[in-house]
């Protein structure tokens, strides 16, 4: 079973160049308090091992959405996303500029380049790596299992251990990997060496353009 890992109070990116959206940036601080977004504070309210403090200097900090929800029956506010006070929390610092098609389309990350990725307020990688071990502690969890994309002729496996599995055009396997999951977001690390991302909505996976439903 995976260790918790506690929430900082507060999360600072510190000179980074800030995606509020896709499309506008900025260069400023980006700051949290628990699950959200939040303005920069005027003190220094939290207190001693709440707040992390992460280098966004030379990086820029983009909103982990995927443009396919937005095209779903019941699709979330356009500005659901964004990093504006009051929006969850979560996002990637990645290492230079990032384009918005990539950020909408396809966010693909080398570990050397991420700096961190955090998911309402929690971290989930730090300079890279997972903070914690992959696997759901509940094996009925329904976000496990199969689903599919039979536009695209594809299916991906989640198993509880945190082990994903791609079959492409009948080919088993041609995908595989860990990955981690909080709330409605899912955070894969392929097994040839890049992170990548995920997010469920009303009952459907959408991953790098795939609308999975259950296989």
């Amino acid at each position: 079973m995976p260790a918790p890992v506690p929430a900082p109070s507060r999360i600072t990116v510190t000179g980074a160049l800030v995606h509020r959206t896709p499309t506008r940036t900025t260069r400023a601080d980006l700051v949290t308090e628990g699950p959200l977004i939040a303005a920069p504070p005027s003190d220094d309210g939290a207190g001693p091992g709440e707040r992390l403090t992460i280098d966004g200097s030379g990086a820029s900090v983009v909103p982990l959405l995927v443009e396919s929800v937005f095209a779903a029956p019941s699709p979330p506010a356009r500005d659901a996303f964004d990093l504006t006070p009051g929006r969850p929390a979560t996002f990637a610092v990645v290492d230079g500029t990032v384009g918005p098609d990539r950020i909408t389309r396809m966010l693909v990350v080398d570990p050397a380049g991420l700096r961190a990725v955090v998911v309402d307020g929690r971290v989930v990688v730090r300079d890279g790596a997972a903070v914690r071990d992959r696997g759901v502690d509940d094996p009925a969890d329904p976000r496990l299992g199969a689903w599919r994309d039979a536009r695209r002729d594809m299916t991906q496996y989640l198993t509880p251990d945190g082990r994903y599995s791609e079959t492409r055009g009948g080919r088993r396997d041609a995908w595989t990997g860990s990955f981690w999951l909080d709330g409605d977001r899912i955070t894969y690390l392929d097994d040839t060496g890049f992170w990548a991302f995920g997010q469920y909505h009303d009952g459907v996976l959408h991953h790098a353009g795939f609308v999975l439903s259950r296989g």
